[in-house]
């Protein structure tokens, strides 16, 4: 399928859910404080940002989502090619992991908030601590796939082994650890959302919670399809510096390489 083929077809069916949703909720007489149409929401989005009132929110949810998901994502890289590498650190990380991992993340929010306050840290620390697990376990499915006749290769003419990490396992994981970057980037997102929702001053949740509590559902729409908005472009940022750092396999079909049996495999 060409690229313009393909945008068509997107575009088509974002046309098809707008005159579903604008006509459903005409016909069936849904009053606006419960889902309002989209010519609604499309005036309260004009208001937000003709005002500008958004775009601090904007600019705090995207500052907490890019430093912890690069906090998050640099210490699951480490971590994971220690573990790859190492058996003993193996068998000290991976119950650590495991166990962090079972806590439900909501859960922790509060005691973040008590440690690190109502500021960014306590966010940021919160996305991280999300990211983390999908980037760390592909990142060592990636690692441990890659062709033992290759690393005995290396081994052989006496390559170090770092060399063999570098030259053989790290281009053999790539695709593995871009499609945990792709789950992680999503979830993220969430987590600084939550975040925000426990407790914060300002960000997209923040005033999406706001909102409710004036009962202005035009506003609460327009966040929700801002941080859709946010995730959508995340994720072609993403997708971009795959395409130039993996060159040599370029991913075929489906544009979206991070799919729910990837993050089962992880």
């Amino acid at each position: 399928m060409s690229k313009t083929r393909g945008y068509a077809i997107s575009c088509a069916s974002i046309v098809a859910f707008l005159l579903f949703w604008h006509f459903g909720t005409k016909i069936l007489g849904v009053p606006d404080y419960l889902l309002p149409g989209p010519m609604a929401v499309a005036q309260s989005a004009y208001k937000l940002y003709s005002t500008g009132l958004i775009f601090p929110h904007v600019y705090t949810t995207v500052l907490e989502m890019v430093i912890g998901y690069a906090a998050g994502c640099c210490v699951a890289f480490l971590l994971a090619a220690l573990v790859s590498e190492f058996p003993v650190a193996e068998r000290i990380v991976l119950p650590y992991v495991i166990g962090f991992q079972s806590m439900p993340k909501v859960a922790l929010a509060p005691i973040l908030l008590v440690w690190f306050g109502f500021g960014l840290a306590s966010k940021i620390i919160l996305v991280a601590l999300i990211c983390f697990f999908p980037v760390f376990v592909n990142t060592v499915a990636g690692l441990r796939s890659t062709n033992v006749d290759l690393v005995d290769l290396y081994k052989a003419f006496s390559g170090p082994r770092w060399l063999v990490f570098w030259d053989v396992k790290l281009p053999n994981a790539a695709n593995s650890i871009f499609a945990g970057l792709q789950i992680g980037i999503v979830l993220g997102l969430i987590g600084a959302v939550v975040g925000e929702f426990v407790a914060a001053k300002q960000g997209l949740g923040y005033m999406i919670q706001a909102s409710s509590m004036n009962f202005d559902v035009g506003a609460m729409f327009t966040c929700v399809f801002t941080l859709s908005l946010i995730g959508i472009l995340a994720h072609m940022v993403i997708r971009a510096i795959q395409s130039r750092v993996v060159y040599w396999d370029k991913p075929r079909g489906s544009r979206l390489t991070a799919t729910p049996s990837s993050a089962e495999q992880a």
